[in-house]
């Protein structure tokens, strides 16, 4: 990145200063998930620098151990039923918002997004009373349901954004045509928006896979997701499988949110072709 030609210098020295600042700032923030990588490769079992050895052993636990496969396993089976359910649920609830005459819009707006402000553990103790009264504690459904209810807000969020630079009045031509409301969404506006419900799908997995506080409160002691595994080996018994396991979450993730900006760009591309 460099300054535009015809830039002062005060303008230039302010760009990089401020360019080295945000980096700078980056690297304090990532430097905590950067120090556990190498330690996932120590050779010895504590946590320490200099490492003596690198070895390989904590990755042959984290994928042979039972409890860490059966966590992994279930994390994956959750994450996969809460990404379809919000997919949808947050599309619906976006297309109905795209409608600007619909009363009380940004109020339900509001509602929809309130799991990402309010803090989580609010949020989890407000589930397991809920969930105490209906008997759904420490059942499948009960975690994908509670789940759901904090990812749909990212599929909302998304989908909502791509919509708002969307040409109605395609919709209005295929409905004229003669063509149902299904088959309008189908052919017209889903290759539009797909790229903003995948991002928002992205985001989704990513939740509901790295989410712990509420599997805490709501998950049975034989419901052991992949984050409340590591919770646990945390306080039972302090293995260097645990940093193997955050490595693995950390470049899983990492690749599912540069997927979801892949997809962001890639709607930006198609809305301003529409545009034209």
């Amino acid at each position: 990145m460099h300054p535009p030609s015809y830039a002062t210098p005060f303008e230039r020295i302010a760009y990089y200063a401020t360019w080295t600042f945000t980096g700078l700032v980056l690297l304090f923030l990532m430097a905590p998930i950067l120090a556990v990588i190498p330690l996932s490769f120590n050779s010895e079992p504590y946590f320490s620098y200099p490492m003596p050895g690198l070895s390989l052993q904590w990755y042959q636990d984290f994928f042979t151990n039972d409890r860490w496969t059966k966590a992994v396993v279930l994390s994956l089976e959750l994450a996969f039923c809460v990404t379809i359910l919000a997919t949808i649920l947050g599309t619906l609830a976006a297309l109905g918002l795209a409608r600007m005459t619909l009363p009380g819009r940004a109020f339900i707006l509001s509602l929809l997004i309130l799991p990402m402000i309010v803090p989580v553990i609010i949020t989890a103790v407000a589930v397991y009373l809920f969930y105490a009264w209906l008997g759904l504690i420490g059942t499948f459904p009960g975690m994908v349901l509670a789940h759901t209810v904090l990812a749909s807000p990212f599929v909302v969020i998304t989908v909502t954004s791509t919509l708002t630079t969307f040409d109605w009045n395609l919709a209005r031509a295929g409905a004229s045509l003669g063509a149902s409301p299904v088959t309008v969404f189908r052919r017209v506006m889903l290759p539009l928006i797909l790229p903003g419900m995948i991002s928002g799908a992205l985001f989704a997995w990513v939740t509901s896979f790295d989410e712990v506080v509420v599997a805490l409160f709501i998950a049975g002691p034989d419901q052991r997701t992949l984050p409340k595994q590591m919770f646990s080996g945390i306080r039972e018994q302090i293995s260097p499988t645990i940093t193997a396991a955050a490595t693995v979450l950390v470049v899983f993730s990492t690749v599912l949110l540069v997927g979801a900006e892949l997809m962001r760009r890639r709607s930006e591309r198609l809305r301003g072709m529409t545009a034209t």
